[in-house]
């Protein structure tokens, strides 16, 4: 007989999924703009959810947003560009910090205070009391992602956000050309049989 606690994480991780599916997919399919739009909207919101900047990544989308209509002229799906800001969130974020910080560290060449995951999360635990407030666990955070290891984050960050930007591009492209190709021939085969079983197009 299973054990309550995994129907509950098999039930949580249905739950997460379908939301998954319900702010990233579904958005992509149901684009009325040209697939290179949506697909624009997808890489912007990856390339900012692989930065230390969990809590503030919707406003960047946004704040990107505006500044590449304005200035350059170059537009995507804002709603797609904030919804795949989610993937990084409260259950994705340290793991993805600490690859951000150990990536950042090896490329600034500091192979001396390289630690295990373990390790990193004891010590950001660290930075957090219980008698904090929201405010000031948000000061420390701030304090922890700008001046203590913002550096080795930000610069490890680089190459993540600009991978997963490509990656994601590259794939809901493909996968919104697709979805619309298999869409329009659904539709054609439809109004074929719909014509043929028509009086007047079933012939003489």
């Amino acid at each position: 007989m299973p054990r309550p606690t995994s129907r509950k994480g098999a039930n949580f991780w249905h739950r997460f999924v379908r939301l998954l599916r319900f702010r990233l997919v579904i958005p992509l399919m149901r684009s009325r703009h040209e697939p290179e739009h949506a697909a624009r909207g997808t890489m912007v919101g990856l390339a900012w959810a692989f930065t230390p900047s969990v809590g503030i990544q919707m406003p960047l989308v946004f704040g990107t947003w505006i500044i590449t209509r304005r200035l350059f002229n170059w537009d995507f799906n804002l709603i797609l560009g904030l919804a795949w800001t989610w993937v990084t969130n409260v259950f994705t974020a340290l793991p993805c910090y600490y690859v951000f910080y150990l990536t950042g560290q090896i490329m600034l060449g500091r192979w001396h205070d390289l630690s295990g995951y373990a390790s990193f999360l004891a010590l950001w635990n660290s930075f957090f009391t219980a008698e904090q407030g929201l405010w000031e666990q948000v000061q420390t955070m701030m304090r922890v992602l700008v001046l203590d290891w913002g550096l080795a984050m930000w610069v490890g960050s680089a190459p993540w956000a600009a991978l997963m930007g490509f990656l994601g591009y590259r794939y809901s492209l493909k996968f919104v050309r697709a979805y619309r190709q298999a869409r329009d021939q659904r539709l054609a085969r439809l109004a074929g049989n719909a014509r043929r079983a028509s009086p007047e197009g079933g012939g003489s």
